[in-house]
């Protein structure tokens, strides 16, 4: 029902081609034109002109304001709401959002702590108390809508046109995280580690967007994202990652692209997906990813309202 409750409301398919065609056209251009460029010494310049801190909201403020481009479009272009944007339930699940951000929380911060006292020689303490509370006061506020702006951008607005239009599920999964990973080919992990990097961007743009297939709405990847980047740049930095931040450590260890960025996909993603499905009680996991878009009986149009 997440993609099936628009066919309810006329919405001209044409209209969810503008903002993923711009985004994508920025994004080309930003990797042609930063194409031979040292971006990890770039960012090093950056930090030095403008701080760690200027940094990271010189970096996360665009896509902040792109969410609300995103929010704005959907409700006035294409007449449609948040709600309806974000799950097929009557209202957003909160519950769901804050449990799967719970859950990666503390995923995220035992693995840390695992790794520091397994090689505690990678590790220097990053700590100073009164940069890291501006920057969590930063992290907090622009954190959670730079990655929410990703996934209504990817797993709502491109997924769910893609679904109308093509009247499937696979290819807007396909298609949606295929994209997701290609928006991070500029990242400087790119530079360092190499293209081999782009199956772990992409492989968790199919996660993120099974999540929302299987469970009729964005509320699990909304959390999941969000405890991702949020709790991740609060914990470990290094001089060679996307954000650079005054987190509690710094990663020092020369980085190396080997079966460790498998790991994700092959196992950590998978537990989690069997988690979830136990939770919310999955079932019929073939037709929600694989089956065709098919008609609303009339009864069922009758309980979806806009808000």
């Amino acid at each position: 029902m997440y993609i099936e409750q628009l066919q309810k409301f006329k919405i001209n398919l044409w209209t969810y081609l503008v903002i993923p065609g711009l985004f994508l056209g920025l994004m080309i251009y930003n990797y042609i034109s930063t194409e031979g460029v040292d971006t990890v010494a770039m960012m090093k310049d950056m930090t030095k002109l403008i701080g760690v801190n200027g940094t990271f909201v010189a970096l996360v403020s665009p896509l902040a304001l792109m969410l609300l481009i995103v929010l704005f479009y959907n409700k006035f272009i294409q007449n449609n709401t948040i709600r309806i944007l974000t799950t097929s339930r009557s209202k957003i699940d909160w519950k769901r959002v804050f449990f799967s951000f719970g859950l990666w929380s503390l995923f995220t911060i035992v693995t840390t702590v695992v790794s520091y006292y397994a090689a505690p020689e990678d590790f220097v303490v990053n700590f100073k108390p009164e940069k890291f509370t501006v920057f969590v006061i930063l992290a907090i506020l622009f954190v959670p809508l730079q990655t929410s702006f990703e996934e209504y951008l990817f797993r709502a607005h491109m997924l769910q046109g893609l679904g109308l239009a093509t009247k499937t599920r696979w290819i807007p999964l396909v298609v949606t995280s295929f994209l997701f990973g290609i928006m991070h080919i500029a990242n400087p992990e790119v530079d360092k580690l190499g293209m081999v990097i782009m199956f772990y961007y992409i492989g968790t743009g199919l996660f993120l967007g099974i999540l929302t297939l299987m469970d009729e709405g964005l509320e699990l990847a909304l959390g999941f994202h969000a405890a991702n980047n949020l709790v991740g740049a609060l914990l470990v930095t290094s001089d060679w990652s996307a954000f650079q931040t005054h987190s509690i450590l710094k990663d020092v260890s020369e980085p190396s692209a080997n079966f460790q960025i498998f790991i994700p996909i092959l196992v950590i993603f998978p537990i989690l997906l069997y988690i979830f499905a136990i939770k919310y009680k999955w079932s019929n996991w073939k037709e929600k990813l694989f089956g065709t878009i098919k008609p609303i009986e009339v009864k069922e149009f009758e309980s979806i309202e806009r808000d």
